[in-house]
């Protein structure tokens, strides 16, 4: 019999949850102190989105480190800590109910080398991930699309370690080393704000790349190349090993490289362009892209074993079909289509990221998310933003054909609905409460609670918080 479907390996996890109770009403009372928690008003008039977001420009609690931060400054070196929490329950349908607490800390050194050794243009980058807590999208969702972006294995680990060289005055750049990739590939500007993993590194190639991708909280060794070809358009594309954990496709590459600092380089290529199209319509920004990868390494079939039989064919060796390659092309849209006459801060935006892949060697086939932000929603409010998400995600038929002749329920969509309100509170401090509905989770597995139904509809709601120190 087949298992069900594969679940990303950052979710597979256990540790003791926070009991639900206490956690029930948080999320509601977090939201209403936000909106009670008056920002300075707004001058007259109309200003400028770049003041407002400078208005709010992270001075953290720690502010100079009793000189340390200038001291670095005047040598080329800067040093960023963030950490973000979130705090989500489940509190209809999925697995189980409760809540858990997930949370992030990542610090993350740059040494800008025009100032430290006269060599302009060039950045050396380093940053460390500190991941603790228990996530809620496996013991208590078990669906596709994780809830929370923090969600992986607990510990320390290197996350980055590269070098970027500017060329021919900016024109040209090239960034070497250890990269995760999620932060300039497939990258929405306007879906960053969610607080659902797959509105950040997308539903596909987290399930259809080895390990998930070298993205968060895995990196891989490669090469980037963005050339800026004319004022509007843009051309990135890279080179990177495919597999941060060097293990098999089915292996979770987290356990296979705790610390972040295996560097493997002995298995396939990951090849990803992107073309990045900037422009104004009526007067309001947007940007368009197109991008496509390709992996040299081997995928194993949905369907069928290596003898040809099903999997599922008591006659089969259970072994499946390896094939030589995979790939996916996509597209992103960010595009503003109101802006305030009065308050130029306040704009309406609409977003969508679209992908697709080969069905037979894929769990996803199709995966989509796209909806609306607004900035400076509320009166006094110019730093806050809201936001709906909608994503989706369709299993593979050839994966569904699997699940029917195991004698399981054939996987088919599952849809997430999101909506959020991120809060700047202070200047190092935001609050985001948040909202999410999964229909269908998993596109359709058994409970294991209750193997005659489906995992029901889910109800999450949580907040995240996010201090820059």
């Amino acid at each position: 019999m087949r298992l069900p479907a594969r679940r990303h390996p950052s979710l597979r996890l256990t540790r003791r949850a926070i009991r639900p109770r206490a956690m029930s009403v948080l999320p509601g009372a977090v939201a209403l102190a936000v909106l009670m928690c008056p920002l300075p008003a707004r001058a007259g008039g109309t200003q400028d989105p770049a003041a407002a977001r400078s208005q709010w420009a992270p001075a953290g609690p720690l502010g100079d480190l009793g000189g340390l931060r200038s001291a670095l400054a005047r040598h080329g070196i800067s040093l960023h800590l963030y950490d973000s929490e979130n705090l989500l329950g489940n509190f209809a349908g999925g697995v189980k109910r409760g809540s858990t607490v997930q949370g992030l800390t990542t610090l993350s050194i740059d040494l800008h080398t025009g100032k430290a050794f006269g060599l302009p243009g060039g950045t050396l980058h380093a940053s460390v991930l500190g991941i603790h807590g228990q996530p809620l999208t496996g013991p208590y969702l078990d669906n596709l699309q994780a809830a929370n972006g923090n969600e992986a294995r607990d510990g320390v680990r290197l996350w980055e370690l590269w070098y970027d060289q500017v060329l021919d005055d900016g024109r040209y750049d090239v960034k070497i080393g250890q990269q995760s990739i999620d932060n300039e590939f497939i990258v929405s500007r306007y879906s960053g704000l969610f607080v659902d993993t797959m509105a950040g590194w997308p539903l596909l190639p987290s399930f259809d790349m080895y390990g998930g991708g070298p993205a968060y909280p895995l990196s891989s060794l490669g090469v980037r190349l963005r050339a800026r070809m004319t004022h509007d358009l843009t051309v990135l594309a890279g080179a990177f090993d495919d597999n941060p954990g060097g293990g098999r496709f089915a292996q979770n590459a987290q356990i296979l490289d705790p610390s972040g600092t295996n560097f493997n380089l002995s298995t396939g290529t990951l090849f990803i362009g992107e073309f990045q199209y900037a422009t104004v319509l009526g007067g309001l920004p947007g940007t368009y892209k197109l991008g496509a990868w390709y992996d040299t390494g081997l995928f194993p079939d949905e369907y069928l074993a290596a003898d040809g039989l099903s999997q599922a064919d008591p006659r089969s060796g259970g072994v499946p079909l390896l094939h030589h390659g995979n790939y996916s092309v996509y597209g992103v849209v960010d595009q503003t289509v109101w802006r305030s006459p009065t308050h130029a801060a306040r704009t309406v935006n609409l977003f969508g990221r679209v992908m697709g892949a080969p069905d037979d060697r894929n769990l996803i086939d199709f995966s989509f998310n796209g909806g609306l932000t607004v900035t400076d929603p509320l009166p006094g409010r110019p730093a806050d933003q809201f936001g709906i998400n909608l994503g989706i995600g369709h299993v593979s038929s050839r994966a569904a054909a699997l699940d029917r002749a195991s004698g399981l329920p054939a996987q088919g969509v599952e849809t997430l609905v999101e909506l959020t309100y991120q809060a700047q509170v202070t200047r190092w401090l935001v609050l985001q409460p948040d909202l999410q509905y999964i229909i269908h989770p998993g596109g359709g597995l058994l409970d294991p609670a209750d193997p005659r139904h489906l995992i029901r509809n889910e109800l999450v709601a949580g907040v995240r918080a996010v201090v820059t120190f």
